[in-house]
């Protein structure tokens, strides 16, 4: 899935997953990390983003430079509420008979309600992300928030549910970064302007990158 060509293994390190971690059908870009008791499954994570410990990951696709905290849910299921039992016999009847076969229609509606996180997002410690939201580019969820609801790129959002909180920058540079999208960029064009990554002057960056025509 990766668009990334690292230059050498000496300058770049390889995917590093913990031992611990269980992967189910999903796939995994390049530079990523994922640390111990983490649970993947049809989900993909990518290029150089990262997943903390005991994180639970289903249905999911994760963008690139992704920072992910510890004890994070994407993709939580939900039960059916509009069935007389919200009980998981009602779907997986096979755990008390086994003459019975499970739902594949409720679970293939579960595939279907993919979370989207895009890229260079922030996720808190202990966030839950519920089936179908999507969270735009650059956003921010605070540590402890349940989103229910889809969250514009460079939001910050916390609560529960959560709540938009602010706004990491005026709407014009936001748009500006949304075109720069230099998180497509070969890591060595990064690496070579890590100084301008360094620098809390977000408008003079989007002049340089601009005028680059890096975007």
């Amino acid at each position: 899935m990766s668009t990334i060509n690292p230059p050498s293994a000496a300058k770049l390190s390889t995917t590093v997953i913990d031992h611990s971690v269980k992967i189910r059908e999903s796939s995994i870009g390049e530079q990523c990390e994922i640390l111990a008791h983490t649970y993947m499954e049809y989900s993909e994570l990518g290029d150089f983003s990262y997943l903390g410990e005991y994180c639970h990951v289903a249905d999911c696709s994760i963008g690139k430079f992704t920072a992910i905290a510890n004890h994070v849910r994407l993709g939580a299921p939900n039960h059916p509420m509009g069935r007389p039992s919200q009980h998981r016999f009602t779907y997986c009847p096979e755990y008390y008979d086994s003459d019975l076969q499970r739902d594949a229609g409720f679970f293939a509606q579960r595939r279907e309600q993919r979370v989207t996180i895009g890229h260079d997002v922030w996720i808190g410690h202990g966030v839950t992300v519920l089936p179908g939201v999507h969270v735009g580019n650059g956003a921010v969820l605070a540590a402890g928030a349940v989103v229910t609801k889809d969250v514009a790129p460079y939001a910050v959002v916390g609560g529960v549910p959560a709540r938009a909180i602010k706004s990491r920058f005026p709407p014009d540079i936001v748009t500006r970064l949304q075109a720069i999208a230099w998180w497509h960029w070969p890591f060595e064009t990064i690496s070579a302007r890590l100084s301008d990554f360094q620098d809390d002057d977000v408008v003079a960056f989007c002049e340089r990158c601009e005028t680059a025509h890096e975007c």
